[in-house]
């Protein structure tokens, strides 16, 4: 091997160090997707639970109505959305609005 093919083989970046590089990007760029995903989930269950306690509020015969109330938009929704709307979780949303009232003191909490 010539002293001119040794040195442009010196400085130029391997396939390697290409690969290595790309995998860094891809796993940074997923982890900030999930972050990014696991955010609008908190922001999306914040907001569904602020809608049913707003809805209660205004509700009449609040006791009655409010039983039958969350196992209704479970089935419903559940229905047009799948797992993870059963009453448990819907229950578990409207808490999490009744915790966590103002939006910005959620962001401070997470």
């Amino acid at each position: 091997m010539s002293k001119q093919a040794v040195k442009k083989t010196m400085n130029e970046p391997s396939v390697t160090d290409l690969l290595n590089n790309l995998r860094e990007l891809i796993i940074s760029g997923r982890q900030k997707a999930l972050r990014a995903v696991d955010v609008v989930q908190v922001q999306t269950c914040w907001e569904l639970g602020r809608h049913i306690v707003e809805f209660e509020q205004g509700g009449a015969g609040r006791a009655e109505f409010g039983t039958r109330l969350l196992p209704h938009l479970a089935k419903e929704l559940s229905a047009e959305f799948g797992a993870g709307f059963d009453t448990t979780n819907i229950r578990k949303m409207r808490q999490f609005y009744q915790l966590f009232p103002i939006r910005d003191a959620l962001r401070l909490e997470l």
